[in-house]
């Protein structure tokens, strides 16, 4: 079974987000014993998006950038070069102690010393994100898309991109576009917003078509009773990450795809990587996998954009999962934090476990 798209859009996807940069020491190093660094554009919601665009299906991005800044033309110039369109408003710095781009300040970690990450994102000009500054009736009516993607990070950046998301989300039902949420819960940016956001999230899953999460998103976004996150033998716990899904389909019976992530940490370079997913009632699951990590960074966001993708090939729902667990796997391989697949074949080799040399 698949789910029907619309037919007449101008794009296959369309994901709103809030630009920045990523800054990551070589070589695996912590930040503070280093000086040389990567830097990377970067927003969780153009990391999903770069499966479809890479792959060749049209996408496009709807943001906010910084007018006249350098950071903004690099972030530019690299969704040009990952083949997406984008779209948004200029606003003004307002002096050195205005808006700015986000930074994503990243020690990927190395063996048994875990990864950190430092959000630096005061002055952020993506939490200005608002509704008006686009024309939703063109880019969803006119334009058109099969589905836009919206992300728990963008919802719960600001009271004004909450009610962006709310919005979209509504002008998309609106033009029969479908709806997507991947929940991406992160307490930092729920503190003492949690009634606010819980009563945002909630309505904005009523209306998506399909529902993303990892071990621990739907109880806390959604206060769906489910097992406990973070621990050993995540294999062993998959009957009740069924039972959770269940649950949340009872909640929000007009999502029609649920998909869960998961994954058992262990050690930086070595993850055991698997996924659930329940389309009608027809669930599929895969047993976690151990996979390789060169950068962890993004492997949530791979496995999404690898869903999307396939959802929007029209393939049958088994193969769904399995080239989402595929690109999600891909995407840890990268020190970009999203995956850019070669071609479809290198996304189906990971998962038959082929790594054997091309020539």
């Amino acid at each position: 079974m698949s789910i029907e798209l619309r037919k007449d859009c101008k794009y296959a996807l369309i994901v709103p987000t809030s630009m920045g940069v990523r800054i990551t020491p070589v070589d695996g190093q912590p930040v503070y014993a280093s000086d040389r660094y990567i830097l990377q554009a970067t927003s969780a919601e153009s990391n999903v998006a770069s499966i479809s665009s890479y792959l060749g299906l049209p996408v496009k991005v709807l943001t906010t950038f910084v007018k006249g800044s350098p950071i903004a033309e690099f972030i530019k110039r690299n969704l040009a070069s990952r083949y997406m369109d984008f779209e948004g408003p200029e606003v003004e710095q307002g002096g050195p102690w205005g808006y700015r781009h986000q930074f994503n300040i990243a020690d990927s970690g190395y063996g048994s010393r875990g990864p950190r990450v430092w959000n630096d994102r005061a002055g952020e000009v993506g939490r200005t994100l608002n509704a008006k500054d686009f024309d939703l009736d063109r880019i969803f009516g006119q334009e058109g898309a099969q589905i836009v993607h919206l992300s728990g990070l963008i919802a719960a950046l600001s009271e004004s991109t909450s009610q962006f998301c709310l919005e979209i989300a509504r002008a998309a039902k609106k033009y029969g576009t479908r709806v997507s949420f991947d929940l991406n819960y992160r307490a930092s940016f729920w503190k003492g917003r949690e009634k606010e956001l819980r009563e945002v999230f909630t309505e904005i899953a009523r209306v998506a078509d399909i529902l993303i999460g990892n071990e621990e998103d739907f109880q806390l976004c959604l206060g769906v009773e489910g097992p406990e996150a973070g621990g050993k033998d995540i294999a062993e716990q998959i009957e009740h990450f069924k039972d959770m899904i269940a649950r949340v389909k009872e909640q929000f019976p007009n999502a029609s795809v649920f998909a869960n992530t998961l994954r058992e940490v262990v050690d930086v370079n070595k993850h055991l990587w698997g996924a659930i997913l329940l389309e009608g009632s027809n669930w599929h699951v895969v047993e976690p996998r151990p996979i390789t990590i060169l950068d962890r960074i993004g492997g949530g966001d791979g496995f999404v954009g690898g869903l999307l993708y396939a959802i929007l090939r029209g393939w049958e729902s088994e193969k769904w999962i399995q080239f989402a667990w595929a690109t999600g796997a891909m995407a840890t391989t990268f020190l970009t934090d999203y995956a850019q697949p070669a071609d479809e074949a290198q996304v189906w080799a990971i998962w038959q476990g082929n790594a054997r040399v091309q020539r």
